[in-house]
């Protein structure tokens, strides 16, 4: 039984058309004829679950939305992007590329991730952070402020990248490591346990600090 419907309600977004939905049935925390955020099309958006997308949110393109998770505020999911499971999506958040977020991962404020990015487990993304290319962000992990998680790299554990510290190349940080500052930590580098980087400090090539 489908649980929403696209009304005559739309808005342009370059050459696309979103529509807004309006719930059909109550479930989860929306109730029957609540209206929701902006869809291209039903792909974007599964009647199963309580998935859903509200307030100014859009959903557009291959992007899709599923299980019990919810795309809210100013967000955007576009591309082929997933957001699935409990995760949330929020504020001005962007979505886009293969990124696929699911679990109980949150984005949140001005947060990017893009390409073929990985969100999952509790991880958080937030601020003005970056999560690009095959970058993976698992766990209790965070990434907050202006951090960037770029190329291969992997964040997981209780780690937090933070600051305009950067995490590229096949980097890792794992653990309860702190990475701050304006930091970088490149290469095959790998930072772990509870190992905190910060200031202008590098971490390069096959480096390990614990």
């Amino acid at each position: 039984m489908k649980k929403y419907t696209l009304t005559n309600n739309t808005r342009t977004i370059g050459d696309t058309t979103l529509h807004q939905i309006k719930a059909l049935r109550s479930f989860g925390d929306v109730n029957e004829a609540d209206l929701g955020g902006w869809i291209q099309s039903e792909n974007n958006l599964s009647h199963k679950g309580s998935a859903w997308v509200l307030g100014n949110a859009k959903v557009l393109g291959n992007a899709k939305v599923l299980g019990d998770a919810w795309v809210s505020g100013n967000a955007k999911v576009s591309g082929n992007a997933t957001v699935s499971g409990n995760a949330k999506v929020s504020d001005n958040a962007e979505i886009s590329d293969d990124a696929e977020i699911s679990d109980d991962a949150e984005i949140s404020d001005d947060a990017w991730v893009s390409g073929n990015a990985k969100v999952s487990g509790n991880a958080t993304v937030s601020g003005n952070a970056w999560v690009l290319g095959n970058a993976k962000v698992l766990g209790d992990a965070k990434v907050l402020g202006d951090g960037w998680v770029l190329s291969n790299a992997k964040v997981s554990g209780n780690a937090t990248v933070s600051g305009n510290a950067e995490i590229s190349g096949d980097a890792t940080v794992s653990g309860n490591a702190w990475v701050s500052g304006s930091a970088w930590v490149y290469g095959n580098a790998k930072v772990s346990g509870n190992a905190a980087v910060s200031g202008d400090a590098e971490v390069s090539g096959s480096a390990v600090r614990r």
